[in-house]
């Protein structure tokens, strides 16, 4: 399992040196990508065998609508995989899924709209008290943040039906690839300490599980505690890009265009007068309408530059503008 801060450009390139070392080493490799839902495993083995190009592929694995993030941090990926014709799995299933196992319990959604994702093994302790911590740190939730508060223990069980969901296609991937190596790409968080993915891979009777973290020069050392990781590897300062600029809210895709979910205390966003429940219409002029249009603009940005947006707050539209702040000298 390798791990990854998904806007990370250092994290991609020591993904894709690691994939290269360990092709070295094993004749046959499988690739898994958190960054795919089920759906689209079609255009992933179209892609292997050669039968589209960047444009087609992207296109037809949804990736603005299903990922969002900069396509270019993860094309070498997919192009080694694709020269080498080592079959992508896609680990994920649809955000809808997820999203309503947090809403309303994973038993309100019926069997047949689970993917084949079965029940996953209970979360640790440790595990819960760092879902607990995440939980928190959202604005909307710290009046009500309790462990006991059923919202809370929803957001337990989306996280673990989202982990079970990639620890499955990894085990359906090694059985249905006798003798290969499977390597599965996913966020840190899926990875440490083996509270996500490899817990719910233990419980599916896969034992040979490594887990490789990257660490960043910055990285918060009070969380460098044994077990965290099969492997840690450091990345010096003079191979970190300047931070990418961000507006400092999650959000996801509505009928109407993009929702912001949270908004972060002291964020640009904030001083903006962005508020949840937002829908973002426009980003600089242009129509928006799936979190991956958002990011591409924000992403674009440089600081000292203004963002124009426009959002609907209720049945209003609202104008506002981004201001991103000289960088720091």
């Amino acid at each position: 399992l390798l791990g990854e801060s998904h806007d990370n450009a250092d994290h991609h390139r020591w993904q894709l040196n690691t994939i290269a070392g360990l092709a070295a080493l094993h004749p046959r490799l499988v690739l898994g990508f958190e960054m795919f839902p089920r759906r689209v495993q079609g255009a992933l083995d179209r892609w292997v065998a050669g039968d589209l190009g960047e444009e087609e592929f992207l296109k037809a694995s949804d990736w603005p609508r299903v990922w969002g993030h900069e396509a270019a941090l993860y094309l070498p990926l997919f192009h080694f995989a694709r020269l080498n014709r080592i079959p992508m799995v896609a680990l994920n299933v649809e955000r809808e899924f997820v999203r309503t196992v947090g809403a309303k319990g994973l038993e309100a959604v019926p069997v047949e709209g689970r993917e084949g994702v079965s029940d996953p093994a209970p979360a640790t302790e440790p595990y819960v008290d760092r879902l607990f911590a995440v939980y928190s740190e959202h604005p909307e939730k710290r009046r009500t943040a309790a462990r006991s508060n059923p919202d809370f223990r929803r957001f337990v069980e989306a996280q673990l039906v989202w982990d079970r969901a990639m620890a499955q296609a990894l085990a359906q991937a090694a059985a249905s690839h006798a003798g290969a190596l499977v390597i599965g790409v996913m966020g840190s968080s899926h990875v440490s300490f083996g509270y996500g993915v490899p817990h719910q891979l233990q419980s599916l009777g896969v034992r040979r599980v490594a887990s490789l973290l990257p660490w960043d020069p910055d990285s918060d050392c009070g969380t460098f505690a044994p077990g965290l990781a099969t492997a840690v590897f450091g990345f010096p300062s003079a191979q970190r890009a300047q931070p990418r600029p961000l507006l400092g809210i999650t959000i996801d895709a509505v009928p109407e265009g993009v929702k912001v979910l949270t908004v972060g205390a002291g964020s640009i966003a904030e001083s903006t007068g962005l508020k949840v429940g937002d829908v973002l219409v426009e980003a600089a002029g242009s129509i928006v309408k799936v979190p991956g249009d958002v990011r591409a603009k924000v992403g674009a940005m440089v600081p000292g530059t203004l963002l124009p947006l426009k959002v609907k707050r209720e049945n209003e539209i609202v104008e506002l503008t981004a201001t991103f702040p000289p960088a720091e000298k």
